[in-house]
Parts: C-alpha cells; structure tokens; sequence
C-alpha cells in the first residue's frame, strides 16, 4: 500500500499472489483486498493507519515509512506488482 502526497491509497499486489497463499486462505485474502479497496474512498486516512500497525493475523506490515525508496528492497519488488 502506497500513500500519495493527495491522501490517496495505492494498493500493489504480486500478480500472482493467489500462488503465494495457501489456497484455504484465498477467498479471505481476496475479500480483505475488496474491502480495502472500499475502505481507501471512505477513510483513507484511517486505513493507512490500521494496515500500518498490522502484527497479527494473515497480513503483517514488515516495513512502514515515509518514502518507498527507503526501503531498496521493497522499491525494488515495485516494477514487479500490479495495482488492485
């Protein structure tokens, strides 16, 4: 998830992250994914904080920060990832 300087909420996936996850947690991820999507045009601001602190569950925020080029490894995952 990236923040835009607007407020805007970007969400990037692996194109194809159904292959990553185990295929019992399929529909759950995709339906977190729809619903993120819904929750960015109410509250944005709200979600980009909760999916910031996330430490449990089967969505873990590894790395936060300001700018994505702080973090080279995940800058250079990008190019790879499709927006939702």
């Amino acid at each position: 998830m990236l923040e835009d300087a607007n407020g805007w909420l970007r969400f990037l996936v692996h194109p194809d992250w159904r292959s990553l996850v185990q295929f019992a947690d399929v529909k759950y991820i995709n339906d977190i994914l729809i619903d993120f999507l819904e929750r960015a045009q109410d509250n944005p601001e709200a979600l980009f904080e909760q999916l910031s602190s996330l430490g449990a569950g089967p969505l873990v925020a590894l790395q936060t920060g300001q700018q994505i080029s702080d973090h080279p490894s995940l800058f250079g995952l990008m190019p790879q990832f499709v927006q939702l």
